[in-house]
């Protein structure tokens, strides 16, 4: 199912193709000289994003636990051109935190943008979760997201600029049976993203969170997978089919340039109009 998404996507794009390349215009290096940090950054809509930033122009730095597919990972997103740097890390382990945040200083340097996209989510009902399952829902996308943004906003702040994207999720907004602990911790995100959004205004650092609906993704494979599954959630999109991971990086990256420095403390909902149903 997923092998069919891309083959459709290709033949989107390629219908397209004016508009496309049009687009890459306008967004050529508009990042240059940044710094982004993405963590998740080895697969799905953190990759997608690592691609879209990169093309961008900025300096790609991609944080994951596992690093043989962060070096992977690595090697695609620096097929687009961009500088790409790998750091395993667990983002959910505060001393790997603060040591990550002091390699990359010592490394790199200062971080321009920062993008919370690590996730995990179980899917299953309340009274079968246990508790460390729910706390690991819980710390990987929303603690993980404290974390890393206490440990890299001393750096953004006093610079004019800065950039950090939360991704949340519909889930935030609606559910569907099966997905207590990821609809609590994608909305516990949105709500950290408007208080931190308040917090930094006055240093010129936008904090914006985003929502995705059902995406294409390795995450939602397995639903991909059972076309009985897949045809229930397509179903239930207005627009008809699942979201390219690439639209979530072209908005990523809009987000992340100078056109975007007046949209802060929101949260941008990309579901193909699932929830204005």
């Amino acid at each position: 199912m997923l092998a069919q998404f891309r083959a459709r996507r290709n033949a989107r794009k390629r219908s397209l193709g004016c508009a496309n390349r049009y687009n890459d215009r306008v967004t050529h290096k508009e990042l240059k000289g940044r710094t982004a940090v993405i963590t998740g950054g080895n697969r799905g809509l953190g990759k997608a994003i690592a691609t879209a930033l990169g093309s961008a122009g900025a300096n790609i730095v991609l944080v994951a636990r596992d690093k043989y597919v962060l070096s992977s990972a690595a090697e695609e997103v620096r097929a687009t051109g961009a500088e790409v740097s790998a750091f395993p890390a667990d983002v959910t382990d505060e001393k790997q935190v603060f040591q990550l945040a002091q390699d990359i200083r010592g490394r790199i340097g200062t971080v321009d943008i920062l993008v919370n996209n690590a996730g995990i989510n179980v899917r299953k009902s309340v009274e079968q979760f246990t508790l460390a399952e729910w706390n690991s829902v819980l710390a990987t996308n929303l603690t993980s997201a404290f974390l890393m943004c206490r440990a890299f906003i001393p750096g953004m702040k006093g610079r004019g600029y800065g950039r950090i994207l939360n991704l949340a999720s519909m889930m935030g907004h609606v559910s569907i049976p099966g997905r207590a602990a990821y609809s609590a911790s994608k909305a516990g995100l949105i709500g950290f993203t408007k208080a931190l959004a308040l917090e930094l205004a006055p240093d010129g650092v936008t904090v914006v969170a985003i929502s995705p609906g059902p995406f294409a993704t390795e995450m939602n494979t397995p639903l991909m997978n059972d076309p009985q599954v897949s045809s229930q959630f397509t179903s239930r999109i207005p627009l008809g089919r699942w979201g390219d991971p690439e639209e979530i990086g072209k908005l990523a990256a809009y987000l992340c340039s100078e056109h975007a420095g007046f949209i802060t403390g929101t949260d941008i909902l990309i579901d193909g109009g699932w929830t204005a149903q």
